[in-house]
């Protein structure tokens, strides 16, 4: 059976690891990274992730990752696939939802058995 995708949008490579870490421990996923909304946008339309992962600011610019649930909600062939933020800000993740993403988790919580719980919503367990 194939692994579950999910594409890392906007972290630095330190936190990039962490999560990667984080999620192959707990789930049988693969884990794909785009740098940049667009580059993010691109692999949303060219492949079916079960969930895209965002930073509250995208690492490689500084621009908000808000802009990609708004450009990802706006679009017809993507808009289905679940999008979190991540954020300690309980005001981005607020946002977050209120365009369109699934409510996410911050960096500081990432080993949380809470986030585990969470992203068991919409990932396998590793088997």
């Amino acid at each position: 059976m194939a692994k579950s995708k999910v594409l890392d949008v906007g972290n630095c490579g330190p936190d990039h690891a962490t999560l990667g870490w984080m999620l192959s421990n707990h789930f049988d996923v693969e884990i794909d990274r785009a740098l940049c909304v667009d580059d993010a946008l691109e692999r949303m339309r060219a492949c079916e992730y079960e969930l895209v992962l965002v930073n509250r600011l995208i690492f490689d610019d500084a621009s908000p990752g808000k802009r990609l649930i708004e450009d990802a909600k706006a679009d017809k062939s993507i808009r289905k696939t679940p999008i979190m933020m991540i954020s300690n800000f309980d005001d981005a993740q607020q946002d977050a939802v209120a365009a369109g993403a699934e409510p996410g988790f911050g960096k500081n919580d990432i080993f949380a058995d809470s986030t585990v719980r969470l992203l068991s919503n919409y990932l396998p367990a590793k088997g």
